[in-house]
């Protein structure tokens, strides 16, 4: 009886080694495969992109812009590889540093996409962010003799730029296009206009998407008392909204000293005005750029719950499902700007990761690359 109590026990004290020294293998082996794929972090550069299409503005913004690149982690480890690229639009009052900089004021777009990659939920590729604030807080990427022309700036200055001097794919199919809010209207406005440019689009939360001025607001009736940059800094977000999209889509050169017409005037409807703002809300424009639409290889968006413009950003969803033009979209638990950089790093990096083109494409041996 004895003996079988020994035998038991040593086959006891055994098992207990033996799973000791599983669990101590299975640790050293998590230990060493960390040591052995540890976080990826690409670099970020800020840049001067001088915009031939921005000069001569009448707000008197300088043609030279901010630009931040982020450079993925093995893009100055693999001096031959090129990499596709994403541009990537801010917000109103917004700015690129607050994304890319140290300020991080709602959002570390370089740490989700680090993160993204490190996890291997994306592949690595460039992001673009140029500095879209201008004297009236914002420039709604439109094209405007007040704002200048941030279309062409954007699909063409900015584009030849770093296809000139970064290793990027120079073509269609290698550049995707996403923006956030006023970033998100740009977005799709761009999209739609230019797939000659742009293959993929992503839009979050964006503003703008329809006409509805039908009624007056308090904010156009105190942008009509806006006489300077001072005031401006003075007002309210909503009364700087209302300038900003005045100057970007009803400008006017002989309308000194702001250079732009409102859609309301000392309480007086101005429908020609108003047309003008109507024309550049993308449910207005959609119709006529259907053919634009399906050109593009990829299309995704998503909203807040919270969110204020929920219901226009549904109503976008809802047109192009109408005409058949195959896309995502999604709704999550947030308002207008939380949740951002969670979706950055597992929605719109990996969107891309899925439908940009990769791999090595020619250049012209003259192109001068970083």
């Amino acid at each position: 009886m004895l003996m079988k109590r020994t035998h038991s026990r040593a086959m006891c004290l055994a098992a207990r080694v033996a799973l000791a020294f599983v669990l101590l293998v299975g640790t050293v082996g998590l230990v060493l495969s960390a040591a052995d794929n540890p976080p990826l972090h690409g670099t970020v550069e800020r840049i001067k992109v001088h915009g031939k299409a921005l000069e001569g503005n009448l707000e008197g913004d300088s043609a030279d812009r901010d630009v931040s690149v982020y450079l993925p982690p093995s893009y100055k480890s693999h001096p031959h590889d090129r990499y596709p690229v994403v541009y990537l639009l801010h917000g109103y009052t917004d700015n690129d540093d607050n994304w890319f900089g140290a300020k991080h004021l709602f959002v570390d777009a370089p740490a989700a996409f680090d993160k993204a990659i490190s996890a291997g939920a994306a592949r690595e590729m460039i992001v673009v962010m140029p500095n879209a604030y201008t004297a009236y807080m914002g420039s709604m990427y439109s094209n405007s003799v007040t704002t200048g022309d941030w279309e062409a700036f954007l699909t063409h200055d900015l584009v030849a730029y770093m296809d000139a001097h970064y290793r990027t794919i120079p073509n269609r199919m290698s550049r995707g296009l996403a923006g956030h809010s006023m970033g998100g209207y740009g977005t799709i406005r761009l999209g739609i206009k230019f797939p000659e440019v742009f293959s993929s689009i992503y839009v979050l939360s964006a503003c703008c998407l329809e006409p509805s001025l039908s009624v007056e607001s308090p904010s156009l009736v105190k942008a009509e008392g806006i006489r300077s940059a001072a005031d401006l800094a003075k007002a309210d977000f909503g009364t700087r909204a209302m300038v900003a999209s005045a100057a970007a889509w009803s400008p006017n050169p002989n309308n000194e000293p702001l250079f732009f017409d409102l859609p309301w005037l000392g309480g007086k409807f101005q429908p020609q005005v108003a047309q003008k703002w109507d024309a550049n809300a993308p449910l207005a424009m959609l119709d006529q750029y259907v053919p634009n639409l399906k050109r593009l290889h990829a299309i995704a968006g998503d909203v807040g719950t919270k969110d204020t413009l929920l219901v226009s950003n549904q109503e976008l969803d809802r047109r192009l499902a109408v005409y058949g033009i195959p896309h995502t979209f999604e709704t999550y638990d947030g308002d207008h700007v939380s949740g951002i950089q969670g979706r950055l790093e597992k929605k719109v990096l990996p969107f891309f990761s899925s439908n940009l083109t990769f791999g090595p494409a020619h250049r012209p041996a003259n192109g001068k690359t970083r």
